[in-house]
């Protein structure tokens, strides 16, 4: 049934197999003579203009009648609620608490892949991340005996130096008043000397009492003690005792061959506290590459295990070493244990701070091998799908021991045997 709206007509066509049915509603008053077809009662020569609300009323008749016909073929069509509800006589999967079964007719089945979980000999692998760091025993802060000014400054930040080289000049009054102090002694001890000497000639002549040689004696001894004391000093400060008066600099010395890998000073400084590091020079031939070991993981890593490094910054040259040091200590804001690996660093490629990556190698072991679409992530946990019956399955939350390639190892949660879903599995999940 079609509906036909116009500006001065609406026209009604019943489909087939019924023949055309029209129905001419004149609403133009200026029309010369009643039109109907069928039986239809004449219109009036002269009707009265419909109203609105007439208009309306007619509308609303019209499509009442149209919602009447529609549910009237709905309901002869067959299609009602049973379709609906064939529907879900046949549902994809029907859970069960945490049992989940695939009915026959499902599609499911087409998809899902079911395999018996394989043992395999493993190597097990521990990947953690790393630092390159320099050794604490080949590492020296850079101090000054005395406060003073620095005058130069013999090295810049990243220089190489060797042991025993001159890295600044201090200006010093301390060191100023220990030379005075030595020449002090070393004047006193002269003159109690030859007065040692005198006071010996003499009482061989007889001419010199006994009391005045025993204090010439202990003049003399406390003379050269406290010029043993001045010398001490000036050892200690690191300058030679002999040194003129125009040279009397402090010199600050490396104490060991390596790299400055700090430095807090400037030409110009004034170095009030002894205590502050100029510098520090690091032997870098030798290198720390330090892996932290999450607490959960801690009994798998021992003194000698080996281990393979490969640094960012240089992808293409992996390295090998044992495990040197395990820390008897965790981390109390990381929850992780220091491991140390040592390797030798001649050509500096080995640079502190640089990221790592440290694969720790276990004892063979046998373990259960699935592929790697078995597994599937459900709230944080790794599980997967192991069928107890014919298109039952029961879901498992497995412990990875570890994923390469396209397999992973199962420490725990699948035994050898177990059917498992290896494809598909996450069909299930969702």
């Amino acid at each position: 049934m079609n509906f036909q709206f116009t500006e001065h007509e609406i026209i009604i066509i019943p489909g087939p197999p019924a023949s055309p049915f029209t129905v001419d509603i004149r609403l133009n008053p200026s029309l010369n003579r009643p039109a109907c077809n069928r039986g239809v009662r004449p219109v009036p020569e002269n009707p009265r203009p419909a109203s609105v609300l007439g208009r309306l009323a007619l509308c609303g008749g019209i499509l009442l009648g149209a919602a009447l016909a529609g549910g009237l073929w709905f309901q002869n069509s067959g299609f009602t609620q049973k379709s609906f509800a064939a529907a879900d006589d046949n549902p994809v999967v029907i859970k069960r608490g945490e049992t989940i079964r695939v009915p026959e007719g499902s599609p499911l089945r087409d998809r899902l892949d079911i395999e018996p979980a394989p043992v395999e000999t493993i190597i097990p692998k521990l990947s953690l991340p790393g630092l390159v760091e320099a050794d604490p025993a080949r590492t020296a802060l850079v101090l000054t005996p005395l406060s003073g000014r620095i005058l130069d400054l013999k090295v810049a930040l990243g220089d190489r130096v060797a042991k025993g080289q001159i890295l600044a000049e201090i200006d010093s009054p301390d060191l100023a008043q220990a030379y005075d102090d030595h020449d002090k002694a070393a004047d006193a001890e002269a003159l109690t000397g030859r007065n040692l000497h005198r006071q010996e000639e003499q009482a061989r002549l007889g001419t010199a009492s006994l009391r005045d040689l025993d204090q010439a004696r202990s003049d003399h001894a406390q003379a050269q003690a406290e010029l043993t004391r001045a010398d001490a000093r000036l050892r200690v400060i690191g300058v030679p005792a002999g040194q003129p008066r125009d040279r009397r600099i402090l010199t600050v010395r490396a104490p060991l061959s390596g790299s400055v890998t700090t430095l807090t000073v400037a030409p110009g400084n004034m170095i009030n506290d002894p205590t502050q590091p100029l510098m520090t020079v690091a032997d870098l031939s030798t290198v720390w590459v330090t892996a932290q070991v999450p607490e959960k993981d801690i009994s798998r890593v021992a003194v000698g295990q080996t281990a393979h490094v490969r640094l960012d910054a240089h992808p293409d040259k992996p390295l090998n070493g044992k495990i040197s040091f395990v820390s008897d200590v965790v981390e109390p804001d990381t929850r992780r244990n220091k491991v140390r690996i040592v390797f030798r660093n001649p050509d500096h490629l080995l640079k502190p701070n640089m990221f790592a990556t440290v694969i720790l190698l276990g004892a063979p072991a046998s373990r259960v091998v699935l592929p790697s679409s078995a597994v599937v992530m459900n709230n944080d946990r790794i599980s997967v799908f192991v069928e107890t019956g014919p298109w039952t399955f029961e879901r498992r939350t497995v412990e990875a021991l570890l994923e390469e390639y396209s397999s992973v190892a199962i420490e725990s949660g699948v035994n050898p045997g177990d059917r498992v879903v290896v494809k598909g599995g996450i069909l299930l999940n969702d």
